[in-house]
Formats: structure tokens, sequence, C-alpha cells
């Protein structure tokens, strides 16, 4: 069974807002060999539009700040769920709207082959750990 890996930016004091820090390269670094070893990204709605809105635009052009760049393609590739019940559709490459958390639907996701399923909204994991799919 495939682990889902759940991280959350959360400042010293227990902010958790990814507007409100600045991600350095260090960061993106640790992020990026987090990325390279997980196949799908799962999305709450909030997190998605956040870096739907930022990073594809990173990849057409690039920054030159080699973390920063390196990290806007690797998540362009990956496959993304997302997980909303007010969005209609997205457009992100790779990307697939789910209605809603179903268990089943997660536990299957975790017992396909492949690496590691990667989670990045304090919400979304709430949702996942109140269905224990953990």
């Amino acid at each position: 069974m495939r682990k889902l890996i759940a991280a959350i930016n959360m400042t010293l004091d227990g902010f958790c807002d990814h507007t409100a820090g600045i991600a350095d390269d260090e960061l993106l670094q640790h992020y990026n060999e987090l990325l390279r070893n997980t196949d799908t990204l799962l999305y709450g709605r909030i997190t998605f539009q956040l870096m739907e809105s930022y990073w594809p635009a990173v990849v057409i052009n690039p920054t030159g700040n080699k973390p920063t760049d390196e990290f806007a393609v690797l998540i362009d590739n990956i496959s993304k769920v997302v997980f909303s019940r007010t969005l209609k559709e997205v457009d992100w490459k790779n990307a697939t709207l789910k209605n809603e958390i179903i268990k089943e639907e997660v536990l299957k996701l975790k017992h396909q082959e492949g690496k590691k399923h990667f989670s990045r909204q304090p919400g979304f994991n709430c949702s996942i750990n109140a269905t224990s799919i953990n």
C-alpha cells in the first residue's frame, strides 16, 4: 500500500497559510525531493486554486532560480486529484476533479502501484483523517 503524506507549511507560532510565507531555496529543494518520489497530489479547492494560479506560468516563463523552476516543472507534470464541491472543472495539466472525499476512492488510490501520494492542504488533511484513511 502506498503512503499518503500530508505536508503543511506552518510558521513557528502555528500559523498555516500558504500565502503568508515565502518559500526559500531550501524549502523548495525539500519539496522537489518529495515530488520526485510522489506520483499523485491530492488537493482541496483552496490550495489547488492557489497553486494553479502561479506555477503553470513559471513553467512558461522560468524565473532563473533553479529550485523554483524545477518545482514548477515537477508540480506541473504530476497527477493532481482535486476534491471540491464547488468547482465545476479544472484546467491545470494532469488534474482530475472529484466532488467529494470518498473513503473507498482514496483507499483505491493507495492500493494502486506507484509512488507516494502527497497532500498539501490543512482542511483536506483533516477530512482524510476524519474518514480514517491515514
